[in-house]
């Protein structure tokens, strides 16, 4: 009896034993509430070296790549007295300029910087809606724009004032609220040295924009910043400015050259080749209201160095209510489309301008069941489809008339044409 309470005393003890010891190495193990911080700065730096490329970690040279970007451009966005009444609306007494944009919309928002040539002011409603001479356009015309593709506008060009003061700023307050990027204009001196750039897919583009005047309304003496106009010095150091905040491309909006001439002048050959040759890669022309040939140009920087851009010395107009039919000279009817790819090829961050295509476009201008309508057409395309119901025979002659003698006449200056 003795002895078998001795060996349960034992067995006891020894239980008791394990249980003490379990209990004290599971507090040891158990973590704080208030556990040390990870050094999670350590920790990636370890995942990167294990993720390192192995050529990189070798010592071989990274492997190369290329981004791309593509820019599309037309020339002036204009609106005319007849315009205005087209997109008003008597039952809403709204208006809407949508429809003018519908056909080329799918071809716009095909770009990364999708630019035009705003060549009207929104004024607001405190000043009447008005065409030629001095325009004042509803704020519905930016949100077709917006709706149809556009994010970067040019906003100097000879009708900039005709509001004044009031109507570049109040253009300006527009079409930031809808996060369109203006340039060309300013509200203050500080706006003015600014250098816009805008990138996409890793392209950093500036982009400047300048105007041979106003129409003859003086800016004010103490506010020159309003509007851009064409300044060779000034131009320079923005251009040089550009590249110290190391643009990949710099693009110039210039609006300039002979009203109606479909050759550029020796001025606008000369303008534009100063400023490739001060480093801008893309001149964009406008308001001339017809379409100029466009040629690669290739200069002698200040250094020695070959440079060479893209000039495009007029898209024409994009939309107006000019044509032959209102006794102005043939194809103010007639813009253009501009669709350019640009890629950037690494490691050596180098730009090309890979691409041009130019896509010709026509006004045209109907009468609906009750009121005028106006639509730009791609021409190409729809001449390929025929089968738009509010076009004539006559009107599909016109436009293979047009779309033969754009495309000889776009790059006339390129490859020579004969007749041209």
């Amino acid at each position: 009896m003795k002895d078998s309470v001795i060996r349960h005393l034992r067995r006891l003890i020894i239980v008791l034993c394990i249980l003490s010891f379990t209990w004290i190495m599971g507090c040891e193990a158990s973590p704080s509430t208030d556990p040390a911080p990870v050094n999670h700065d350590a920790a990636d730096a370890s995942s990167d070296s294990k993720n390192e490329p192995e050529d990189e970690a070798a010592g071989l040279p990274p492997e190369p790549y290329t981004v791309e970007g593509t820019l599309i451009a037309v020339g002036d966005i204009m609106v005319h007295y007849p315009q205005l009444t087209a997109a008003y609306s008597v039952t809403t007494a709204t208006y809407s300029f949508d429809e003018t944009f519908t056909e080329v919309a799918p071809i716009l928002k095909r770009g990364d910087w999708v630019i035009g040539n705003l060549e009207t002011t929104l004024a607001g409603p405190r000043y009447p809606y008005t065409g030629y001479p001095q325009f004042n356009s509803p704020d519905e015309l930016a949100d077709a724009l917006v709706n149809a593709g556009f994010n970067i506008l040019g906003t100097a060009n000879n009708h900039a004032f005709d509001r004044r003061e009031d109507g570049v700023l109040r253009t300006l307050e527009q079409l930031r609220a809808r996060n369109i990027v203006a340039v060309g204009t300013h509200a203050s001196p500080e706006e003015r040295d600014q250098i816009q750039i805008v990138s996409k897919n890793g392209i950093d583009m500036a982009l400047l924009a300048y105007t041979y005047g106003t129409n003859g309304i003086p800016l004010p003496e103490d506010k020159p910043y309003l509007v851009n106009l064409i300044d060779e010095e000034q131009m320079k150091r923005d251009i040089e400015r550009a590249r110290e905040l190391h643009a990949d491309v710099v693009t110039v909006l210039l609006h300039y050259g002979n009203e109606y001439d479909r050759k550029p002048s020796a001025y606008q050959k000369e303008l534009a080749e100063k400023l490739i040759r001060c480093g801008a890669d893309i001149i964009l022309g406008s308001h001339t209201h017809v379409v100029q040939p466009y040629e690669w140009m290739e200069t002698t920087d200040a250094s020695g160095q070959t440079r060479k851009g893209l000039v495009i010395y007029s898209m024409g107009n994009f939309i107006s209510n000019q044509g032959p039919e209102h006794n102005l000279p043939l194809y103010t009817d007639v813009g253009v489309i501009f669709e350019i790819q640009i890629l950037k090829h690494y490691p050596e961050e180098r730009i090309e301008i890979a691409a041009v295509e130019s896509i010709p476009t026509w006004v045209h201008k109907y009468r609906g069941a009750s009121k005028r309508h106006y639509r730009i057409l791609p021409l190409e395309e729809v001449l390929t489809e025929q089968d738009d119901k509010w076009l004539t025979e006559q009107d599909y002659a016109l436009m293979a008339s047009y779309l033969n003698e754009m495309n000889h006449h776009l790059q006339s200056m390129i490859v020579p044409v004969q007749g041209d």
